[in-house]
């Protein structure tokens, strides 16, 4: 009999550069569908710089730590588990590392960084939540504080996507600071936007999609003053509603026509605490309508904060929202090795005999199906180094599988997914290894468990002849038997050899002694 699937509570958190914002939702896996229990956003304006945001200020992280704790409160609350994204501050900042553990010990919430194309994918599967756009293929364009995201996708398929460093308080520290406008920095700022775009004009441009969607922060506040100028209530809802090309230029003519920001509050719809960003940020969309060529756009409400919502729920429970997203993590390993090179039939064979191994040993490891994905993306992943070199393999799997564009995955997952699969084989993870010492000591934990069970899957493939069919996990107290089935009478001597060679990390571990015996099948 199938479990009855039951209502499960969710909260977001976007760590944005100019805000954070919280989501909390009510979960039903029967309807596929949420209710939102509540709404916060703060404004913390964590990252700063006019090219690359390089250092949080210890002011900065102070005001985000303070939000982070008064949103951990409201998820409290309803009972509901935290799933925290960081965006372009967190992610170009030398000093996030300080920001991460501050987070997790003074505000008790675990920040994962997204890459800029995992930003854009979560972006994506929000907006397509919010409107009737699932068969078209549409452009979604989603201005923040440090980046604009622009995808192009239909369906379950994103066609494209750019993270570019463009945003409102990016471009108000280089061009604006204080907010004043004067029109020798509106001119430079509008011609830096479109010499900053031109590449992804040309990207975006090989595809014929039909709709155009904006989301977040600076396209919401132009919206509304574009709902004032038509005598339209500006507290209405959103989603949905469209503006055109002249509308837009004429709200960015009122915006830029205004010199400082404490004139610019007076004008109606403007949300007062963007009136020193709303320049730079309406000058990206201005350029963007002008060099892609749009006419029409559509708000959507949903934006970062939702698709994290419907991501954990899906990796929560392990059910697809549109009966194919939970694809999306496996295709891309399959197609970063398949760049490489790598040889998928021993990564697949290895990912096998890992996940046979970790789930009869939960008991032991007492990890989740999240870590549960980590070890078969590391196990898939493991080898694909030797593209580079034999003797280093290892290593050099670390660096692809840390930098490779791994969709679904936070830099901070790719980071524990390198970190499994350098240590397939040579030495045990040690803080003196770079890689290793950045991580959390939970993290840490982690990497180990998991490389020791890996390192015995990889063991048992030592040929890459996938003569093991099975593998059997028994236990007591002091000792572990691992029976390995084979369906021929095949000469498993280099196997054994492999799996003994790499077993001391796993007794090390788990406290336990480890042997191997063969059963034909």
């Amino acid at each position: 009999m199938r479990p009855v699937a039951v209502k499960q509570n969710f909260a977001a958190i976007d760590v944005g550069t100019n805000s954070f914002h919280l989501i909390v939702v009510e979960y039903d896996p029967r309807t596929q569908q949420f209710r939102t229990l509540a709404r916060e956003k703060e404004l913390v304006r964590l990252g700063t710089g006019s090219t690359d945001m390089k250092y949080l200020s210890e002011a900065a992280m102070t005001r985000g730590i303070q939000t982070l704790r008064l949103f951990k409160k409201i998820a409290g609350a309803f009972n509901a588990p935290i799933r925290a994204i960081a965006t372009s501050a967190v992610r170009e900042a030398l000093n996030q590392e300080e920001f991460i553990r501050r987070a997790k010990t003074e505000a008790g919430v675990k920040l994962e960084v997204a890459s800029g194309v995992e930003e854009a994918r979560l972006i994506y599967l929000g907006v397509v939540q919010a409107l009737p756009v699932f068969n078209r293929k549409v452009l979604c364009i989603d201005i923040g504080g440090g980046s604009t995201e622009y995808v192009v996708g239909k369906q379950k398929r994103i066609l494209t996507s750019n993270s570019i460093k463009l945003g409102a308080v990016r471009l108000t520290d280089r061009f604006f600071p204080s907010g004043v406008v004067t029109e020798k920095r509106v001119k430079e700022c509008r011609k830096f936007v479109r010499g900053t775009l031109t590449p992804i004009v040309r990207t975006v441009g090989r595809h014929d999609y039909r709709q155009v969607i904006g989301s977040s922060g600076t396209i919401a506040n132009i919206a509304k003053i574009i709902l004032a100028a038509r005598g339209e209530r500006s507290e209405q809802s959103l989603n949905n509603v469209r503006f055109t090309d002249k509308e837009l230029y004429a709200a960015v003519e009122s915006i830029l026509s205004i010199r400082t920001a404490e004139e610019r509050v007076r004008i109606e719809g403007l949300d007062q605490s963007r009136a020193d960003i709303i320049p730079a940020g309406a000058i990206i969309l201005e350029q963007t309508f002008k060099e892609f060529g749009i006419t029409e756009m559509t708000v959507s409400e949903y934006a970062l904060r939702e698709g994290i919502i419907l991501d954990t729920a899906e990796q929560s429970m392990r059910q697809p929202f549109f009966h194919h997203l939970s694809d999306i993590r496996y295709n891309s390993v399959i197609n970063l090795s398949r760049q490489f090179h790598n040889e998928i039939e021993h990564g697949t064979h290895v990912a096998d005999l890992a996940l046979k191994i970790f789930d009869q040993t939960q008991s032991m490891h007492k990890l989740t199906a999240v870590e549960r994905e980590y070890l078969e993306a590391a196990a898939l992943l493991h080898e694909i180094g030797l593209s580079i070199s034999h003797a280093l393999h290892h290593r050099h799997s670390y660096y692809i599988i840390k930098n490779g564009e791994l969709l679904g995955f936070t830099e901070n997952e790719k980071e524990v997914i390198a970190n499994v699969a350098r240590y397939h084989r040579k030495s045990h993870p040690k803080l003196k290894h770079e890689g290793f010492r950045t991580l959390s000591a939970e993290d840490q934990d982690v990497v180990v468990r998991l490389a020791a069970i890996l390192r015995i899957a990889d063991g048992l493939d030592r040929t890459h002849a996938g003569k093991i069919v099975n593998v059997t996990v028994r236990r007591n107290r002091t000792n572990t038997r691992m029976i390995i089935s084979s369906k021929k009478k095949n000469d498993l001597e280099i196997e054994f050899w492999g799996a003994e060679r790499k077993k001391e990390l796993f007794e090390e571990r788990y406290r336990t002694s480890l042997t191997f015996e063969h059963k034909r099948v």
